[in-house]
């Protein structure tokens, strides 16, 4: 018996990365999916994959609330409310002070916070007593790692938003919690020789010596979508490889 048996769950960016890996196994532990996406190619390969009596595909941008609204809208009226909502989609942006444009600095916010929050909110009137929330940060929210303003304090307020919605949720028996993901595996790199340069580099900063794949970041939010975290209300799961919790025990500093 699957843990998401008879379970519906919205899943933003559900088309690539953590948000397809989190849709393959909550379909696998039982679940219907409702992911989006922007990319139509993408959002209907994910379903060949996933089974269109699991899956519906919406495509939308997390950014527009009226396109959320739609998207929830269209998976409500297949499959029922809604007991579980990923928000997972977000984007990355180079945002160095003294070079970056207002554009690419609020567009990271406008998904990454404002996106964020109005998805929850399209799925609230839909939500059961008992639903999950899972929210997305960042290891670089705390980092302090230059050129990362955009993005460090857009996955900052994510965490705090989360406190703030788990005050809000609670009376309902909602819970709202956030997995915070390190450097992780995904097409967010952009091109796989451009993360090949990068992954050296990284793994220095990483205790466990890797990055993360994208189904280790699923199955911490699988664990927040059942049962199993039924009692777990405002927390937020570092899956990291102990980047942001013990930063020296990375290779880097390690005296051989």
């Amino acid at each position: 018996m699957g843990k998401l048996n008879g379970k519906v769950a919205l899943i933003t960016g559900g088309n690539s990365g953590i948000g397809l890996s989190a849709a393959k196994l909550f379909v696998a532990e039982g679940a219907r999916v409702v992911i989006t996406g922007r990319n139509q190619d993408t959002l209907n390969a994910a379903v060949e994959e996933l089974g269109a009596t699991n899956a519906l595909a919406v495509q939308a941008d997390a950014s527009d609330p009226t396109s959320m609204d739609k998207a929830v809208a269209m998976g409500v009226e297949k499959f029922g409310g809604l007991d579980v909502v990923f928000a997972n989609a977000g984007i990355t942006g180079h945002s160095p002070v003294g070079g970056t444009e207002v554009s690419v600095f609020e567009e990271v916010l406008k998904i990454n916070v404002t996106g964020v929050f109005f998805t929850v909110q399209a799925s609230l009137p839909h939500l059961k007593e008992g639903a999950s929330v899972i929210l997305v940060g960042s290891v670089l929210a705390k980092a302090g790692s230059p050129g990362w303003s955009a993005y460090a304090a857009s996955k900052g307020a994510v965490t705090s938003m989360a406190r703030v919605l788990a005050s809000e949720l609670s009376p309902r028996g909602i819970r709202v919690n956030t997995v915070v993901p390190g450097a992780t595996r995904t097409p967010i790199w952009g091109e796989a020789e451009k993360l090949a340069q990068m992954e050296s580099v990284l793994n220095l900063s990483i205790p466990l010596n890797r990055l993360g794949e994208p189904e280790e970041v699923a199955n911490v939010a699988l664990f927040l979508a059942s049962d199993d975290s039924s009692y777990v209300q405002g927390a937020e799961i570092s899956v990291d490889g102990g980047a942001g919790s013990s930063p020296f025990g990375a290779p880097i500093y390690r005296q051989d």
